[in-house]
Protein backbone atom coordinates (compact mmCIF):
# COMPACT_ATOMS: atom_id res chain seq x y z
CA UNK A 1 0.00 0.00 0.00
CA UNK A 2 1.40 3.06 -1.12
CA UNK A 3 1.47 6.45 0.62
CA UNK A 4 -1.58 8.00 -1.27
CA UNK A 5 -3.61 4.54 -0.75
CA UNK A 6 -3.25 4.49 2.73
CA UNK A 7 -6.75 4.83 4.56
CA UNK A 8 -7.78 7.24 7.38
CA UNK A 9 -9.64 6.90 10.65
CA UNK A 10 -11.01 10.05 12.73
CA UNK A 11 -9.62 10.42 16.19
CA UNK A 12 -10.53 12.68 18.98
CA UNK A 13 -8.80 13.93 22.12
CA UNK A 14 -10.13 14.06 25.88
CA UNK A 15 -8.48 17.48 26.67
CA UNK A 16 -8.04 21.02 25.83
CA UNK A 17 -5.49 21.55 23.34
CA UNK A 18 -2.48 23.92 24.53
CA UNK A 19 -1.70 24.70 21.14
CA UNK A 20 -1.35 28.11 19.66
CA UNK A 21 -1.83 26.79 15.64
CA UNK A 22 -5.28 26.39 14.59
CA UNK A 23 -6.62 23.09 14.41
CA UNK A 24 -10.12 21.04 15.50
CA UNK A 25 -9.79 20.64 18.85
CA UNK A 26 -11.24 22.28 21.79
CA UNK A 27 -8.79 24.76 23.38
CA UNK A 28 -7.49 27.13 26.18
CA UNK A 29 -6.37 29.55 23.62
CA UNK A 30 -8.24 32.82 22.95
CA UNK A 31 -9.05 33.38 19.35
CA UNK A 32 -11.39 33.55 16.65
CA UNK A 33 -13.32 30.52 17.65
CA UNK A 34 -16.87 29.88 18.38
CA UNK A 35 -16.56 28.93 22.15
CA UNK A 36 -17.47 32.12 24.40
CA UNK A 37 -15.44 32.14 27.45
CA UNK A 38 -16.68 35.52 29.03
CA UNK A 39 -16.34 39.60 28.85
CA UNK A 40 -13.12 41.69 29.01
CA UNK A 41 -12.18 45.14 28.52
CA UNK A 42 -11.52 46.34 25.12
CA UNK A 43 -8.22 48.27 27.28
CA UNK A 44 -7.41 44.09 27.71
CA UNK A 45 -8.44 42.93 24.31
CA UNK A 46 -8.20 45.49 21.35
CA UNK A 47 -10.66 43.54 19.16
CA UNK A 48 -12.90 45.95 18.12
CA UNK A 49 -15.26 43.56 16.32
CA UNK A 50 -15.69 41.92 19.81
CA UNK A 51 -17.22 44.76 21.45
CA UNK A 52 -20.66 43.61 22.79
CA UNK A 53 -23.08 47.06 23.36
CA UNK A 54 -25.17 45.54 26.05
CA UNK A 55 -22.35 44.68 28.18
CA UNK A 56 -20.72 47.89 27.68
CA UNK A 57 -24.07 49.81 29.04
CA UNK A 58 -24.82 48.01 31.88
CA UNK A 59 -21.12 49.05 33.11
CA UNK A 60 -21.54 51.94 35.79
CA UNK A 61 -18.08 52.92 35.68
CA UNK A 62 -18.80 52.75 31.35
CA UNK A 63 -16.12 50.72 30.17
CA UNK A 64 -15.98 49.04 26.96
CA UNK A 65 -16.29 45.27 26.96
CA UNK A 66 -15.37 43.01 24.00
CA UNK A 67 -16.68 39.20 23.89
CA UNK A 68 -13.42 36.95 24.23
CA UNK A 69 -14.09 33.19 22.27
CA UNK A 70 -12.12 29.79 22.16
CA UNK A 71 -10.68 28.44 19.27
CA UNK A 72 -9.99 25.22 18.00
CA UNK A 73 -6.61 24.51 18.24
CA UNK A 74 -3.94 21.79 16.79
CA UNK A 75 -2.72 18.81 19.04
CA UNK A 76 0.58 17.20 18.41
CA UNK A 77 0.58 13.20 17.10
CA UNK A 78 3.12 10.99 17.02
CA UNK A 79 3.84 7.48 16.10
CA UNK A 80 6.15 5.68 18.38
CA UNK A 81 7.81 3.10 17.09
CA UNK A 82 9.81 -0.21 17.90
CA UNK A 83 12.29 -1.28 15.75
CA UNK A 84 13.55 -4.17 17.74
CA UNK A 85 14.18 -7.65 16.53
CA UNK A 86 11.03 -9.23 16.90
CA UNK A 87 9.34 -6.82 14.60
CA UNK A 88 11.18 -8.24 11.63
CA UNK A 89 8.89 -11.14 12.27
CA UNK A 90 5.64 -12.22 10.17
CA UNK A 91 4.18 -14.87 8.34
CA UNK A 92 1.21 -12.84 6.71
CA UNK A 93 3.48 -9.41 6.85
CA UNK A 94 6.77 -8.71 8.77
CA UNK A 95 5.40 -6.59 11.53
CA UNK A 96 7.73 -3.75 10.76
CA UNK A 97 5.85 -3.28 7.09
CA UNK A 98 2.54 -3.72 9.75
CA UNK A 99 3.90 -0.67 11.48
CA UNK A 100 4.80 1.17 8.60
CA UNK A 101 1.09 1.06 6.81
CA UNK A 102 0.10 2.46 10.67
CA UNK A 103 2.27 4.95 10.11
CA UNK A 104 1.18 6.19 7.04
CA UNK A 105 -2.33 6.06 8.00
CA UNK A 106 -1.93 8.03 10.75
CA UNK A 107 0.31 10.63 9.26
CA UNK A 108 -2.39 10.90 6.81
CA UNK A 109 -5.40 11.19 9.39
CA UNK A 110 -3.25 13.98 11.55
CA UNK A 111 -2.96 16.10 8.16
CA UNK A 112 -6.22 15.90 7.68
CA UNK A 113 -7.04 16.93 11.15
CA UNK A 114 -4.17 20.05 10.95
CA UNK A 115 -2.29 18.75 13.32
CA UNK A 116 1.31 18.23 13.01
CA UNK A 117 2.69 14.88 12.97
CA UNK A 118 6.04 13.27 14.05
CA UNK A 119 7.53 9.98 14.57
CA UNK A 120 10.44 8.14 16.89
CA UNK A 121 11.51 4.91 16.06
CA UNK A 122 13.72 3.20 19.14
CA UNK A 123 15.46 -0.34 19.86
CA UNK A 124 18.07 -0.08 22.42
CA UNK A 125 18.02 3.30 21.90
CA UNK A 126 15.94 6.36 20.20
CA UNK A 127 17.29 6.31 16.77
CA UNK A 128 18.21 9.65 15.36
CA UNK A 129 18.36 7.94 11.86
CA UNK A 130 14.03 7.09 12.51
CA UNK A 131 13.26 10.46 14.05
CA UNK A 132 11.10 13.22 12.42
CA UNK A 133 9.95 16.44 14.18
CA UNK A 134 6.28 16.88 14.15
CA UNK A 135 5.39 19.12 11.26
CA UNK A 136 2.01 20.08 9.72
CA UNK A 137 3.74 18.67 5.65
CA UNK A 138 4.27 14.78 6.50
CA UNK A 139 5.78 14.13 3.22
CA UNK A 140 8.65 13.50 4.99
CA UNK A 141 7.23 11.04 7.28
CA UNK A 142 5.32 9.31 4.63
CA UNK A 143 8.77 9.20 3.25
CA UNK A 144 10.17 7.61 6.20
CA UNK A 145 6.79 4.88 6.30
CA UNK A 146 7.88 4.25 3.11
CA UNK A 147 11.54 3.26 4.05
CA UNK A 148 10.07 1.15 6.85
CA UNK A 149 8.47 -1.09 5.17
CA UNK A 150 11.55 -2.36 3.70
CA UNK A 151 13.64 -2.16 7.03
CA UNK A 152 15.02 -5.49 8.62
CA UNK A 153 15.77 -4.56 12.22
CA UNK A 154 18.99 -6.00 13.54
CA UNK A 155 18.76 -8.58 17.10
CA UNK A 156 18.65 -5.96 19.74
CA UNK A 157 16.21 -5.31 22.03
CA UNK A 158 13.53 -2.20 22.89
CA UNK A 159 14.89 -0.29 25.71
CA UNK A 160 15.30 2.33 24.22
CA UNK A 161 11.52 3.13 24.61
CA UNK A 162 13.00 4.62 28.08
CA UNK A 163 14.42 7.70 26.04
CA UNK A 164 11.65 8.32 24.54
CA UNK A 165 9.94 11.01 26.70
CA UNK A 166 13.19 13.32 26.03
CA UNK A 167 12.15 13.73 22.63
CA UNK A 168 8.94 15.01 22.76
CA UNK A 169 7.38 18.12 23.43
CA UNK A 170 5.82 19.82 26.95
CA UNK A 171 3.20 20.46 25.16
CA UNK A 172 0.55 17.28 26.10
CA UNK A 173 0.80 14.86 22.58
CA UNK A 174 -1.50 11.92 21.14
CA UNK A 175 1.05 9.14 20.92
CA UNK A 176 0.64 6.02 18.92
CA UNK A 177 2.99 3.77 20.57
CA UNK A 178 3.47 0.64 17.73
CA UNK A 179 4.82 -2.57 19.15
CA UNK A 180 4.70 -6.19 20.24
CA UNK A 181 5.51 -5.55 23.47
CA UNK A 182 7.76 -8.47 23.83
CA UNK A 183 9.88 -7.16 26.11
CA UNK A 184 9.72 -7.32 30.23
CA UNK A 185 6.49 -6.35 31.61
CA UNK A 186 8.28 -4.21 34.63
CA UNK A 187 10.75 -2.29 31.93
CA UNK A 188 7.03 -1.91 30.04
CA UNK A 189 5.52 -0.16 33.01
CA UNK A 190 8.24 1.95 33.89
CA UNK A 191 9.01 3.61 30.36
CA UNK A 192 4.87 3.87 30.02
CA UNK A 193 5.19 5.85 33.29
CA UNK A 194 7.68 8.06 31.78
CA UNK A 195 4.69 8.81 29.43
CA UNK A 196 1.99 10.33 31.17
CA UNK A 197 1.79 13.85 30.50
CA UNK A 198 0.33 12.32 27.21
CA UNK A 199 -2.04 10.43 25.78
CA UNK A 200 -0.71 7.07 24.26
CA UNK A 201 -3.18 4.93 22.66
CA UNK A 202 -1.26 1.29 22.75
CA UNK A 203 -1.03 -0.96 19.67
CA UNK A 204 -0.16 -4.67 19.76
CA UNK A 205 1.18 -5.58 16.85
CA UNK A 206 1.12 -9.43 17.06
CA UNK A 207 0.89 -12.13 14.18
CA UNK A 208 -1.56 -15.72 14.29
CA UNK A 209 1.60 -17.49 12.97
CA UNK A 210 3.32 -16.96 16.20
CA UNK A 211 0.58 -19.14 18.09
CA UNK A 212 -2.33 -19.96 16.64
CA UNK A 213 -1.18 -21.62 13.08
CA UNK A 214 1.69 -23.66 14.94
CA UNK A 215 1.35 -27.41 13.64
CA UNK A 216 0.28 -30.10 15.93
CA UNK A 217 3.02 -32.59 15.74
CA UNK A 218 5.92 -32.03 14.19
CA UNK A 219 9.72 -30.49 14.20
CA UNK A 220 10.41 -26.73 14.62
CA UNK A 221 13.54 -24.36 14.23
CA UNK A 222 12.77 -21.19 16.01
CA UNK A 223 14.88 -18.27 16.32
CA UNK A 224 14.45 -15.64 19.04
CA UNK A 225 14.48 -12.10 17.06
CA UNK A 226 16.02 -9.82 19.79
CA UNK A 227 18.84 -12.25 20.57
CA UNK A 228 19.29 -14.28 17.34
CA UNK A 229 19.85 -17.55 19.48
CA UNK A 230 18.34 -20.31 18.00
CA UNK A 231 16.87 -24.23 19.21
CA UNK A 232 14.71 -26.78 17.45
CA UNK A 233 11.21 -27.37 19.08
CA UNK A 234 9.69 -31.06 18.90
CA UNK A 235 5.90 -29.61 18.81
CA UNK A 236 3.24 -31.58 19.91
CA UNK A 237 -0.28 -31.40 20.85
CA UNK A 238 0.31 -30.30 24.50
CA UNK A 239 2.75 -27.95 23.56
CA UNK A 240 0.72 -25.88 21.02
CA UNK A 241 -1.62 -25.52 23.79
CA UNK A 242 0.84 -24.51 26.04
CA UNK A 243 2.06 -21.83 23.31
CA UNK A 244 -1.04 -21.05 22.92
CA UNK A 245 -2.57 -20.43 26.38
CA UNK A 246 0.77 -18.23 26.92
CA UNK A 247 0.34 -15.92 24.39
CA UNK A 248 -3.03 -15.78 25.91
CA UNK A 249 -1.57 -14.96 29.37
CA UNK A 250 0.53 -12.89 27.82
CA UNK A 251 -2.43 -10.56 26.51
CA UNK A 252 -3.66 -10.71 29.57
CA UNK A 253 -0.99 -9.07 31.04
CA UNK A 254 -0.55 -6.57 28.83
CA UNK A 255 -3.82 -5.68 28.97
CA UNK A 256 -3.94 -4.75 32.71
CA UNK A 257 -0.63 -3.08 32.50
CA UNK A 258 -2.36 -0.96 30.52
CA UNK A 259 -5.46 -0.57 32.14
CA UNK A 260 -3.65 0.24 35.22
CA UNK A 261 -2.73 3.48 33.45
CA UNK A 262 -6.62 4.04 31.92
CA UNK A 263 -5.26 3.38 28.43
CA UNK A 264 -7.07 0.19 26.50
CA UNK A 265 -4.37 -1.58 24.34
CA UNK A 266 -5.51 -2.12 20.73
CA UNK A 267 -4.48 -5.22 19.13
CA UNK A 268 -3.55 -5.82 15.47
CA UNK A 269 -3.31 -9.32 14.57
CA UNK A 270 -1.82 -9.70 11.04
CA UNK A 271 -4.03 -6.53 9.32
CA UNK A 272 -4.60 -3.63 10.46
CA UNK A 273 -7.90 -1.81 10.04
CA UNK A 274 -8.51 1.95 9.81
CA UNK A 275 -12.10 1.43 10.59
CA UNK A 276 -11.76 -0.63 13.69
CA UNK A 277 -8.94 2.86 14.88
CA UNK A 278 -12.17 5.01 14.39
CA UNK A 279 -14.37 3.03 16.52
CA UNK A 280 -11.66 2.22 19.18
CA UNK A 281 -12.15 6.27 20.04
CA UNK A 282 -15.27 6.42 19.58
CA UNK A 283 -15.80 3.74 22.62
CA UNK A 284 -12.75 4.79 24.68
CA UNK A 285 -11.87 8.48 24.12
CA UNK A 286 -14.71 11.33 24.95
CA UNK A 287 -14.00 14.48 23.44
Amino acid sequence: MGPNLAKEFTYTIGWRSRGRHPGRHASTQRGMGMEFRGHTTLLSYPDPRRIDLRQTIRDPLEQIYVRIFNQKSATPVFVLCDLSGSMNFGGHQRKIALAASITESVAQSATHAGDPFGFIGFDENVREDWYCRPSLRPHTALELAASLRDYHPAHVGSSGLMEVSRYLPRERSLLFLVSDFHMPLPELEAAVALLLRHHIVPMVLWDTSEYKTLPEFGIASVADCETGAKRTLFLRKDLRKRIVQSFEDRRKAIHALFMRFDMPPFFVEDHFEADALTEYFHQFVTA
